[in-house]
């Protein structure tokens, strides 16, 4: 059996994923401005995540801004379409994953694999290896892992799809499994990483998992790189068919319900900051929209008029409106000229959040947020 794994040693772990889902789907749908930012905001710290761990040279804000259309200059071009390319994958996954036809199947990765390198004929994309690769250490050049010879690789990866096509296995079971199996047979040139990470999404949403805390783990092991390399050592330091994935499957299942437990409280803490900020410009009589753009002058990030007129979507004339009419209000403050104008924060934004939430108006603007979102989390987890 290829890679056997210990399901009963999961069993718990399972269990309790089982019943924050229950917990979960018991609070029923999301508003849909606020569902619909919180999902994007946690699309761009996936993809983000998961582009970074495999060398791509973005940060968050850049990938931000190219999923919201616009062409960072100081990001190369193909760079920009890796980014674009995870976030194609992504949402292929999504379309696919409800499909009545859907079979685990070699083509499945190859498609997934086109998409993540944006492509890419020279980097092979889509296509499986054909030489031997070698996993070395990034710091010290030491080689690691010695992943299968190129000639056993579409036996193995036929075998790993349908292991997953039969198998009767809980979804948080065979996304760990799958994860850990594509890394060890490492079917591909390039994006080896980047594949298995979605093809683990994959398996949650097809279980049904579909909230985004349970559906992607890129940004946690981003955040935890040192556990993500660490679980990978049971598979020794050359491939072994007969290898027990089982440590792995734990710590992936582990940090599956400490993203849950994570993201449930974000999420909390974020949707009483939301509606604070629908709430004020409803007093400021402003269109709800806008509250895409103190969102993330909120949490200090630069607003652009292209890419609030892409998260809002509305026209280049009305996003000017309503940046110009929030400036107005003191919610946001202008910087630069023309096409290098930017948003941050105004005057007022802060201390009016602040009094709404009833907690302590920060002394130091550059402080404000950390300590209103500090204030809230402590108050939300002590309930």
């Amino acid at each position: 059996m290829l890679l056997p794994v210990s399901e009963d040693r999961l069993a718990p772990l399972c269990e309790e994923i089982e019943s924050w889902r229950m917990r979960l789907d018991a609070k029923g749908p999301l508003p849909r401005l606020w569902g619909g930012r919180l999902r994007r905001d946690l699309e761009n710290e996936s993809v983000a995540a998961s582009t970074i761990m495999e060398g791509v040279p973005v940060t968050l804000d850049e990938v931000r801004r190219i999923l919201a259309g616009e062409h960072p200059p100081e990001v190369a071009a193909e760079n920009r379409s890796l980014v674009e390319g995870y976030r194609d994958a992504m949402g292929f996954v999504l379309r696919r994953a409800d499909d009545p036809a859907f079979r685990w199947e070699r083509e499945l990765l190859s498609h997934l694999h086109d998409r993540v390198l944006a492509g890419d004929f020279a980097a092979r994309a889509g296509r499986l290896r054909e030489a031997q690769r070698y996993l070395v250490h990034s710091g010290s050049g030491e080689q690691v892992f010695l992943p299968p010879p190129a000639q056993q690789v579409p036996a193995l990866v036929d075998d790993a799809c349908d292991r997953m096509q039969r198998g009767s296995w809980h979804p948080a079971v065979a996304a760990a499994w799958i994860h850990v199996a594509l890394a060890a047979i490492h079917p591909f040139s390039d994006g080896n990483g980047r594949v298995a990470r979605i093809c683990a999404s994959l398996a949650m949403y097809r279980g049904d998992f579909k909230r985004p805390q349970f559906a992607s783990l890129e940004e946690w092991w981003g955040n935890h790189l040192d556990d993500y390399y660490a679980a990978f050592a049971c598979l020794g330091d050359a491939f072994d068919p007969h290898a027990d994935v089982t440590r792995f499957c734990l710590a992936h299942a582990s940090a599956q319900l400490s993203q849950i437990r994570a993201l449930d409280l974000r999420e909390r803490v974020e949707r009483q900051i939301w509606t604070a900020l629908e709430n004020l410009l409803l007093d400021a009589g402003l269109p709800a929209r806008v509250a895409n753009a103190l969102w993330d002058a909120f949490f200090q990030r630069d607003v652009t008029a292209g890419c609030y007129r892409s998260i809002a979507d509305v026209s280049a004339a009305t996003a000017t409106h309503d940046l110009a009419a929030a400036t107005a209000a003191r919610l946001l403050r202008a910087e630069g000229r023309r096409r290098a104008r930017r948003y941050r924060a105004g005057a007022r934004l802060y201390d009016t959040v602040a009094h709404a939430l009833a907690v302590p108006v920060p002394d130091a603007p550059d402080r404000a947020r950390v300590a209103i979102v500090a204030a809230l989390t402590q108050r939300i987890a002590a309930t």
